[in-house]
């Protein structure tokens, strides 16, 4: 019975040193770490990095927004604006420099020059030609030529007016005066002479020719050749 006995409080002595072993090992373990081992619990927790559905969701969302969007920015070249500025030489019937084509000149279109003749008794070649850059028209009709303060003017010596003559560059109209048709001593003393395209022209011009004796003058029709033009009577 006392070896019964003995073997009873070995067993129990043998269950409490397993105990006691078990919490020592425990306590040593923590001890030793410090604190809880987390490497689990971190090993658990999913990444927000990881791919997750909601992340990559909202990653695509913010791509179509932005694919979606207006651009602010105007495309080249795609104006629907009408151009502002007109075609060049729009509206203009004249010339270049102010030519006057098809129109007929006044006398401030033209250069104007004198030459005394010796023929028919004597008389003055009035020529005219265009200023550069002008084309015009000098009608068929007689020249207006006027003397002195008194606006003496010379008639016709041709019986029917010539033909209309276009002025451009190089061409040259000639008409011939003849102040004098009278055989008397009288008539005025002058030296210029006032010419003008047509009694309509708002600008004749003054002509120097030297000293004349005026009485009943005469004027031929604007011809293109100089011999053309010699005030016979």
């Amino acid at each position: 019975m006392f070896g019964h006995r003995n073997r009873n409080r070995r067993s129990a002595l043998l269950a409490s040193a397993a105990l006691v072993g078990g919490a020592l090992l425990m306590t040593a373990c923590q001890d030793t770490d410090g604190s809880v081992d987390s490497g689990a619990a971190q090993s658990s927790s999913p990444s927000a990095d990881a791919g997750s559905p909601s992340a990559s969701a909202s990653a695509s969302a913010s791509e179509d927004a932005a694919s979606d969007a207006p651009s602010d920015a105007p495309t080249s070249g795609a104006s629907d604006e009408p151009t502002a500025s007109p075609s060049a030489g729009s509206g203009s019937s004249s010339g270049s420099n102010g030519s006057k084509v098809g129109q007929v000149c006044g006398a401030n279109d033209l250069s104007w020059s004198t030459r005394s003749e010796s023929q028919a008794g004597g008389y003055i070649l009035v020529m005219a030609k265009a200023k550069s850059g002008i084309t015009c028209v000098l009608p068929a009709a007689l020249p207006t030529v006027a003397f002195g303060s008194d606006g003496t003017e010379a008639g016709p010596v041709e019986q029917a007016v010539g033909k209309q003559i276009t002025l451009s560059k190089g061409t040259v109209a000639y008409a011939g005066v003849n102040p004098k048709t009278t055989n008397t001593d009288g008539g005025k003393e002058l030296d210029s002479i006032i010419v003008a395209v047509g009694n309509e022209d708002p600008n004749p011009v003054s002509l120097k020719v030297g000293t004349i004796t005026v009485d009943k003058p005469v004027v031929t029709n604007w011809h293109t050749a100089p011999k053309d033009a010699v005030p016979f009577n």
